[in-house]
């Protein structure tokens, strides 16, 4: 006997047992509770304890303009495609805090007190409290490049020192462009007064890493140039396991990885930064690399594969016992 069920005969059956259910006073009545999970998550790396913390969804809005070279309609059939809105893009930023048991590293810090990009952002100091990490306790910043959303956290509004025991790493190639005054005048303004809001009052604290550089142990700077043109990644190893932390070197799980040639706007150089972004993602598929993506989905870590002339992203199941 063939079982023949369609949507409408299974809604059908759905609404006749709520029915029936609600005629004989047994459904609950508790209240919606409105809250979510605390926003970070733990895994091992090596003998390193790895604690991802988020800064809060980051939303771009229409792809239009923002994801170029590829038609409109193809990034709205990719974004549809793979069951997401085709009008609002949206960004996760995900910070991972490093035990390595004599030092605590934290990678960038997210938009801090900006709201160019909406009220959603700016919660990684309470990230950190729910992770029970203390911004005193972090050892060293380590600074992809100094873009709005990953130096915005070092100071608070008043311009307060969020982490006061810790020196920062960042490209000096970076810190010299987007602290510059000059490009005050420009259409940059929004991101050099930021930059230089949170970078100027830690100017004697800053440490410069070249590529390719062993900055700290265990912790490998990689020019990644394209995003900005100090732009690193870095490669973070533990007991002989390894993970990539990407940065900004691709910021799309579908539209950037299916199309790694796609240009994205907020590129300083957005063609290097393709060329960059393919061979990067190249050597990290074929070496198997794990990633950790600051704006991948919620907690960005995984693998990326190659597929035809582009990329798939496959996410790390969430460890959820240590």
């Amino acid at each position: 006997m063939t079982l023949d069920v369609s949507r409408r005969s299974l809604l059908a059956l759905g609404a006749g047992l709520g029915a029936s259910l609600a005629s004989h006073g047994v459904l609950a009545k508790a209240p919606k509770l409105g809250t979510q999970s605390p926003y970070f998550h733990r895994f091992k790396l090596g003998d390193a304890e790895v604690t991802v913390v988020s800064d809060g969804p980051l939303p771009l809005g229409d792809p239009s303009g923002t994801f170029v070279g590829v038609p409109k309609d193809e990034v709205k059939k990719m974004l549809t495609d793979n069951f997401l809105a085709p009008d609002n893009v949206v960004l996760e930023q995900n910070s991972p805090i490093v035990n390595m048991g004599d030092r605590l590293v934290l990678f960038d810090t997210g938009m801090g007190s900006s709201k160019l990009f909406g009220g959603t952002t700016g919660r990684q100091q309470k990230s950190m409290m729910e992770a029970g990490i203390k911004p005193a306790d972090i050892d060293a910043v380590v600074c992809s490049h100094a873009h709005i959303d990953h130096i915005g956290g070092i100071v608070d509004a008043d311009g307060k020192l969020l982490f006061p025991n810790a020196q920062i790493y960042i490209s000096q190639t970076d810190f010299d462009f987007w602290t510059d005054e000059k490009n005050l005048d420009g259409p940059l303004k929004d991101f050099i007064v930021h930059a230089r809001k949170n970078l100027m009052p830690v100017r004697d604290r800053l440490v410069f890493f070249k590529d390719g550089q062993e900055f700290l142990p265990g912790i490998q700077a990689i020019a990644a140039p394209g995003h900005t043109m100090g732009h690193h990644m870095f490669m973070v190893t533990s007991a002989g396991k390894s993970f990539a932390f990407l940065g900004d070197l691709t910021h799309h799980q579908v539209l950037l990885l299916e199309r790694p040639l796609m240009e994205f706007s907020y590129d300083t150089d957005p063609k290097m930064a393709a060329k960059t972004r393919v061979r990067m993602l190249d050597m990290l598929a074929a070496n198997k690399v794990a990633v950790m993506s600051y704006h991948f989905p919620w907690p960005g870590y995984g693998h990326v594969v190659k597929a035809g002339d582009g990329f798939r992203y496959l996410p790390e199941p969430m460890q959820m016992t240590l």
